[in-house]
């Protein structure tokens, strides 16, 4: 990694991105969705524990289920939107750390440690959430990210059956450009960081 990438990618990613609340109706395809997460699996986890586990809901069906569960401000955007993936964790992702972190017993590390597991499958089911975002937008879709939802209830209708929790939000996309609201501002280096 000797490279600072082009001022055109980091646009991409960051300084042109934007949250979307409005959705052109273009599909994302199936092989999109498989590159997507064989793009963001390669992003760092301790003990590469890998917790995060994607549902990619498409279907009228599946967003028929999870429009119960949203706050009403994130219902239009997110009925719209062509994929809506819930964002969860296995809180006992320690069970597959024998294949993950070879070198090592990692999963003795977890697994007799309830708190430490539960804040590990936390933690890194929300970075690796994170790189999803930047993964969609390093392909070229748009992404919008939403906590108004009833994590209880989406873990009831989508999770039950896996012992899975759900986090948060991702819409995905082609974001329609009416859909977004000015940009708001962010803190300085000086309010958001110490060099010490």
């Amino acid at each position: 990694m000797t490279e600072t990438l082009a001022p055109a990618a980091l646009d991409q990613l960051f300084r042109e991105a934007r949250t979307q609340n409005k959705w052109q109706d273009k599909p994302v395809s199936d092989e999109t969705l498989r590159e997507l997460y064989d793009l963001m699996k390669w992003g760092p986890t301790s003990a590469n524990a890998s917790p995060a586990r994607f549902l990619f809901l498409r279907t009228p069906e599946a967003k028929a289920k999870l429009k119960e569960t949203l706050s009403a401000g994130n219902v239009e955007k997110t009925m719209t939107a062509p994929v809506v993936v819930i964002v969860a964790h296995d809180p006992k992702f320690y069970d597959l750390l024998p294949r993950l972190f070879p070198h090592a017993d990692a999963k003795s590390w977890f697994s007799g440690n309830w708190s430490l597991a539960d804040t590990t499958a936390f933690r890194n089911g929300t970075l690796q959430g994170a790189y999803l975002m930047l993964a969609a937008r390093a392909l070229g879709l748009d992404v919008g990210a939403m906590s108004g939802f009833d994590n209880g209830k989406v873990d009831e209708l989508f999770l039950a059956d896996t012992g899975w929790k759900s986090n948060w939000l991702v819409t995905l996309g082609h974001g329609d450009p009416s859909g977004v609201f000015p940009r708001s501002p962010r803190l300085e280096f000086e309010e958001a960081c110490k060099l010490l």
